[in-house]
C-alpha cells in the first residue's frame, strides 16, 4: 500500500467517526435510558426489523424523551390526549389502564397506535403503497388524527394527484387550517428525513424500512 493511500484511508476512518459522534452528539443523552427497552418493545410488536430509530426519532419529535413533557392538549412521552390515551387502553386492554406519564406504557401505546393507523391505510389504486409513504401517511395521523388521512387523500385524487403517494402528493392537499397544515406536514419530514437518521448514525436499529426511509 502506498503512503497516499494510507493517509487517505486514515482521512476517511476520521470523517466516519466524526460523523459518528456528531450524530451521537445530536441524540439526548436521556435517549439512552429508554434504549434498550423501546428495541424490545418494538420488536415485540413488529419482530427483529422493526425500525426502531424511527420510533425513536418520533418521541425525540414529540417529548424530546422528557417523560414529564406536558403541552395543553397531550402528556407524557409520546404526547397522548387524555381521550386517545382512554381510548387506545380500551381498544387494546393488553395495554392496561392509560398512563401517558408512564414510559413504559407510552411507549408501548405509541408503537401500537402507530400500527393500528398503518392497518388502517389501504391502497385505493396502486396494487400497494411504498412503506416509506405508508410511514409519512402513519406520522401524518398520529399528529393529527387519523381521520385526516381519508380526507386528505380525497384532496389529492380530486386534484388529480395519485391518492397512494404521500410525498409531492397527498402531502400538498389538505382542508386544515393553515396552522394545521404546516405543522402536520412537518411532522413526518422532520421525523423521517432529519431526526431518524441521527438515530441510524448512533446505532439504533433501523429496521426493513431504515435503508428506503431514513436518506442522509
Amino acid at each position: 500500500m502506498s503512503w497516499a493511500r494510507f493517509v487517505n484511508g486514515l482521512r476517511f476512518i476520521a470523517a466516519c467517526m466524526f460523523v459518528c459522534a456528531s450524530a451521537v452528539a445530536q441524540v439526548p443523552a436521556s435517549a439512552d435510558h429508554y434504549r434498550r427497552e423501546l428495541t424490545r418493545i418494538a420488536q415485540q410488536e413488529m419482530g427483529l426489523g422493526a425500525p426502531v430509530a424511527l420510533f425513536a426519532a418520533q418521541i425525540h419529535q414529540e417529548s424530546s424523551w422528557r417523560s414529564t413533557a406536558k403541552s395543553p392538549y397531550a402528556q407524557g412521552l409520546t404526547q397522548f390526549t387524555p381521550a386517545t390515551a382512554k381510548w387506545i387502553s380500551e381498544i387494546y386492554p393488553d395495554l392496561g389502564p392509560a398512563a401517558p406519564y408512564s414510559p413504559s406504557w407510552a411507549m408501548r401505546a405509541m408503537v401500537r397506535y402507530d400500527l393500528h393507523i398503518m392497518a388502517s391505510v389501504k391502497p385505493w389504486h396502486a396494487r400497494d403503497i411504498p412503506q416509506c409513504d405508508k410511514w409519512a401517511f402513519t406520522l401524518s395521523g398520529y399528529n393529527g388524527g387519523p381521520g385526516w388521512i381519508t380526507r386528505d387523500r380525497r384532496q389529492a385524487e380530486a386534484a388529480a394527484h395519485c391518492p397512494d403517494r404521500w410525498w409531492a402528493s397527498v402531502e400538498n392537499y389538505s382542508t386544515r387550517s393553515a396552522a394545521a397544515f404546516k405543522e402536520n406536514r412537518h411532522y413526518p419530514q422532520r421525523i423521517l428525513k432529519e431526526l431518524a437518521p441521527r438515530y441510524v448514525a448512533a446505532a439504533w436499529p433501523t429496521g426493513d424500512e431504515g435503508a428506503v426511509c431514513f436518506a442522509f
